[in-house]
C-alpha cells in the first residue's frame, strides 16, 4: 500500500510539474481598427510606411517554473504587412490616398516602438499577464514635421495558463487599441492636410 502511495505521488509531481512548463508560443495577431475616423482629406497622396522598431521579435515570457522555455513571439515579417494594411485603411478613412511614392506627397511612418508580454517571475504558475504596444507616427509635410507616441496595456488575470489562441487575441486587442490611438490624433490628419 505504501508503495502504491509512493508511486501515485511520484506520477502527481511530475504531472504537476509538467503542466507548470510551458513552450514557447509564436503569435500571429490580427489588429484592427476600432472606430470611425472623420474624413479631413481631398483624396491627397499620402506615402505610408510602416516599420518594426522593436529591438526583438520576443514579447516576454509566461512565466511559470521555467520561463526561459515560455517565450512569446511576434515575427516582424508577420505583423508589419497587417499594420501597413490597417494603416492604409485608415488613411482612406481620413481622406487621403494611400501610396507607396509620391513626389513631394507628405509623408506618414508608423513605427511599432515596443510589444511586451510580462508575467510575474517568482510564480510557480501563470496566473496573469500585463500586456502593452506603442507606436510613434512620425508626419512630415512640405513644410511642417510632427511626431506623436501612442500606447495601450492590458492587465489579465487566467484561471489557468492561456493558451496561444488567448494570447493571441489579447495581443491583437492591445494593437487595435494603440494603432487606433494613432489615428484619433486629429494633429496627424491636420499635418497630412497641409
Amino acid at each position: 500500500m505504501l508503495q502504491r502511495l509512493v508511486f501515485a505521488m511520484i506520477a502527481v509531481t511530475g504531472l504537476a510539474l509538467a503542466g507548470c512548463a510551458n513552450s514557447p508560443q509564436q503569435l500571429s495577431p490580427q489588429p484592427k481598427l476600432t472606430s470611425q475616423l472623420a474624413a479631413v482629406g481631398r483624396g491627397q497622396p499620402v506615402v505610408v510606411r510602416v516599420v518594426d522598431g522593436r529591438p526583438s521579435p520576443t514579447l516576454g515570457t509566461r512565466g511559470g517554473l521555467y520561463p526561459e522555455t515560455s517565450g512569446v513571439s511576434v515575427a516582424a515579417n508577420d505583423i508589419v504587412p497587417k499594420l501597413q494594411a490597417q494603416a492604409e485603411a485608415a488613411v482612406r478613412l481620413l481622406g487621403f490616398t494611400p501610396t507607396a511614392n509620391a513626389f513631394n506627397a507628405p509623408q506618414l511612418t508608423i513605427t511599432l516602438a515596443d510589444l511586451k508580454y510580462q508575467s510575474p517571475k517568482d510564480k510557480m504558475y501563470v496566473t496573469q499577464a500585463t500586456i502593452s504596444a506603442n507606436f510613434r507616427a512620425d508626419v512630415a509635410n512640405a513644410s511642417q514635421r510632427y511626431t506623436g507616441r501612442y500606447g495601450a496595456s492590458l492587465d489579465q488575470r487566467f484561471g489557468m495558463a492561456p493558451n496561444q489562441e488567448t494570447n493571441t487575441k489579447l495581443v491583437s486587442d492591445v494593437l487595435s487599441d494603440a494603432l487606433t490611438r494613432v489615428f484619433k490624433d486629429a494633429t496627424i490628419g491636420q499635418t497630412l492636410n497641409q
